[in-house]
């Protein structure tokens, strides 16, 4: 009886992530495919800085890596549509109707001095002691030496000005462009490499046939300057 009852009951349903929860029962436009799994892997690793252990940790610093992977994740909608052109504009809207993609904090990125804004939080004056931006907006050089590497407190990013290489930089290092999970990122980071060592090759060869020349120009240079001998005289 009990295996009977067991059999007619219904399936327990699997636990769903947070992005998925919003789109439940909602058929998404074509494409999504090529989205989904990389969206499934930055849900799970929130998953794992929301299990990880605080211990030891400030309170608002068991927020930074949530606030870095919404931010990888977001980034990595942005670029899918707007850089490498993999998914429709349909698709874009959609996850951003859904709250799958954060619209307001893609929308900064396309607006001058905001390209690689770390969150919305950084430029909210009414969340500041001081009613200003967060440190995080001011450019590295113009800081005072002991706020070099101040990460902003309620947000862990050391800098996301425009104007500061590899922004935004993390509390625990600077973007790195494997973090968006791009399948082709790899192998367009080894051929812009031997693009580099090419170029590098070919100036050499060209330096070396310019100094051969200079050589050669020089020797006649010194041949014309040289007095005729003796010989030459009579």
């Amino acid at each position: 009886t009990e295996l009977k009852a067991l059999l007619s009951s219904p399936a327990p349903l699997p636990v769903m992530s947070g992005w998925r929860l919003k789109i439940h029962r909602k058929r998404p436009p074509k494409g999504f495919d090529l989205v989904e799994d990389a969206l499934d892997a930055f849900d799970e690793k929130m998953k794992e800085a929301v299990e990880a252990s605080h211990e030891g940790l400030r309170k608002n610093e068991t927020t930074w890596p949530i606030i870095k992977y919404h931010w990888l994740r977001n980034r990595y909608i942005y670029e899918s549509y707007y850089k490498k052109k993999r998914i429709s504009r349909e698709l874009f809207d959609w996850l951003v109707r859904n709250k799958v993609a954060d619209g307001p904090l893609i929308a900064k990125w396309k607006k001058k001095g905001y390209e690689f804004l770390c969150s919305l939080l950084a430029i909210d004056k009414s969340a500041s002691n001081f009613g200003t931006t967060s440190i995080c907006r001011v450019p590295l050089s113009k800081r005072a030496q002991e706020q070099q590497v101040l990460p902003a407190v309620s947000i862990g990013c050391v800098s996301c000005a425009s104007c500061d290489k590899g922004a935004p930089i993390w509390w625990d290092g600077p973007f790195k462009r494997s973090d968006l999970l791009f399948s082709d990122e790899e192998e367009s980071d080894e051929d812009e490499d031997e693009d580099e060592e090419k170029k590098g090759g070919d100036e050499e060869t060209e330096d070396a046939k310019q100094g051969t020349k200079r050589d050669g120009e020089d020797k006649e240079a010194d041949d014309e300057e040289k007095p005729p001998s003796k010989k030459q005289k009579s």
